[in-house]
């Protein structure tokens, strides 16, 4: 009964220390001008995604569209 205890409270405290996303990292200031560093999605309007691995990509988290950079194909 007791290492039940004691694995409830670790899940508590790693749901508690989860990592959320730093807004202020999508933007880049310039001059008096605030720029968005990412692609905005076509289709949704959030932030994309650039995804490097296994294929270079933008990718949207919401409604699932990608863009695919470089489309060669290595044989």
């Amino acid at each position: 009964m007791l290492e039940l205890n004691k694995r409830k409270e670790e899940a508590k405290v790693a749901k508690e220390q989860k990592v959320k996303a730093i807004v202020r990292t999508y933007y880049v200031i310039e001059g008096n001008k605030v720029k968005l560093k990412n692609k905005k999605c076509p289709r949704c309007g959030s932030i994309m995604a650039h995804h490097l691995k296994p294929n270079e990509r933008w990718s949207c988290g919401k409604c699932g569209y990608t863009e695919f950079i470089g489309t060669s194909k290595k044989r």
